[in-house]
């Protein structure tokens, strides 16, 4: 973890509005990918209101050597897999050209206001695996169904997760259709293929996969920080119904992988770097992780402080140009599980990861009503629920309403960055 320069809380930029940005200032410099009108589709940098042009510098010879040929590719793969110190040097490059009156006029030409920008999917994804880190969500749902047993016993000793599906995970902004399934009520003989009831979405910090590890070679938990990238915001959309029909034996399967959705900049591990923090401890009578999946380091500063908030616009809200409702807003800190352990585990067994791959933390919820990641819980299950501004309510996502997701990596001592907005409309089943 390197805390330099480029976090100083006072460092400013000469980019008019970068400083007062909530999300993009020169503290942060998320990497995306774009184009323009004229449809090339390019590497660059949010810096508040607007991009910078990565792919532009590299071919003026700003960037240089696997540096340079990374950042004229059409995704993010290529960058992340070179060595961590690339991406730092990058970092600091493109920190100087935003920061010093020295780099304005080489990076001036390469500024692009972002409502001029079109947003792509930063990385092709090989693979997703969605893991269950959140405690409180945990239990939450296990009370829904097993009020004895909430949590199963291999819970605090293994990071669950699932191999969730590549092919749909999306950008924010992609409407998402409700998804058909089999349903079954409690009180029904057989199921019915209908469409989803009860859709939901889920608070998910998601996770960029850096680097290559060789089928068969563990990656260990004191090197899963050179694995992990940068995070997104996830909303792993969720048609509970179907979810409850088909989990067992094998899990979640055609209740998750029909839409996933992501917001478009990479917030580097290198510029959440402050943010990382101590571990909150086990609480008493928790067994201790296993070796391999512990580290004091990781003790130290294996957690996040980031907040994140989850709003919902039903349609007629968005008619009467209301504000989004404030469903919940949480913190990563409420993860039982860290992101190094993620990897840890995942590679446990030799199972390779490659650069752009994507793992999610699962819902994440707090001990509080006020901090539920998803409306299953909210709504205690459909029994309770959610009261909107217009009067009308919810229990589950109507078709026409709008979840957005929002997080905010905040610490005393340095200057909070914002992750953009992860966004999706629910539009009626296909016929």
């Amino acid at each position: 973890m390197i805390i330099d320069h480029t976090h100083d809380p006072a460092a400013s930029s000469w980019v008019s509005g970068a400083d007062e940005h909530p999300d993009f200032p020169v503290q942060n410099l998320p990497l995306g990918v774009f184009s323009r009108v004229d449809g090339a589709v390019r590497i660059g940098s949010a810096i508040g209101h607007f991009v910078l042009d990565l792919t532009a510098l590299a071919e003026a010879g700003a960037f240089v050597g696997e540096l340079g040929e990374a950042l004229q590719a059409e995704t993010l793969n290529a960058l992340f897999a070179l060595p961590g110190e690339r991406r730092l040097a990058l970092r600091h490059r493109v920190f100087s050209l935003l920061a010093q009156e020295a780099g304005r006029a080489q990076a001036e030409a390469a500024l692009h206001p972002m409502g001029e920008c079109k947003l792509h999917m930063p990385f092709r994804i090989g693979d997703y695996t969605d893991f269950y880190v959140g405690i409180h969500h945990a239990t939450n749902v296990g009370s829904l169904f097993r009020p004895d047993n909430p949590l199963l016993p291999n819970y605090k000793y293994v990071p669950i997760g699932y191999h969730g599906r590549a092919s749909s995970v999306r950008l924010s902004g992609t409407p998402i259709v409700r998804p058909k399934g089999q349903l079954k009520s409690p009180d029904a003989e057989v199921p019915t293929f209908e469409a989803c009831k009860r859709l939901d979405y889920e608070l998910e910090l998601g996770v960029w996969v850096a680097g290559e590890n060789e089928l068969g070679e563990p990656v260990s938990i004191e090197d899963a920080w050179d694995r992990i990238g940068g995070f997104c915001l996830l909303n792993d959309w969720s048609a509970r119904d179907i979810q409850a029909w088909e989990y067992q034996p094998l899990g979640p399967f055609l209740s998750k992988n029909f839409h996933s959705t992501v917001s478009p900049w990479v917030i580097t591990a290198e510029a959440l770097a402050p943010f990382r923090v101590e571990q909150p401890p086990r609480p008493d009578g928790d067994p201790a992780s296993l070796p391999h999946l512990s580290s004091d380091a990781d003790k130290a500063t294996g957690a996040l402080n980031i907040a994140f908030e989850a709003h919902i616009a039903s349609q007629s809200m968005r008619e009467g140009d209301m504000e989004a409702f404030k469903l919940s807003g949480t913190e990563a800190r409420h993860m039982y599980w860290t992101v190094a352990q993620m990897v840890a585990h995942h590679t446990s067994n030799g199972c390779d990861l490659h650069s752009g791959d994507l793992l999610g933390s699962g819902t994440i919820s707090g001990p509080n009503r006020e901090s539920l990641g998803s409306l299953l819980e909210l709504s205690r299950g459909g029994k309770d629920p959610v009261t909107l501004p217009t009067g009308e309510t919810r229990c589950f996502l109507e078709d026409g309403d709008e979840l957005v997701l929002t997080a905010k990596a905040q610490r005393e001592g340095y200057r909070s960055i914002g992750f953009d907005s992860c966004s999706g409309i629910v539009r009626p089943t296909v016929s």
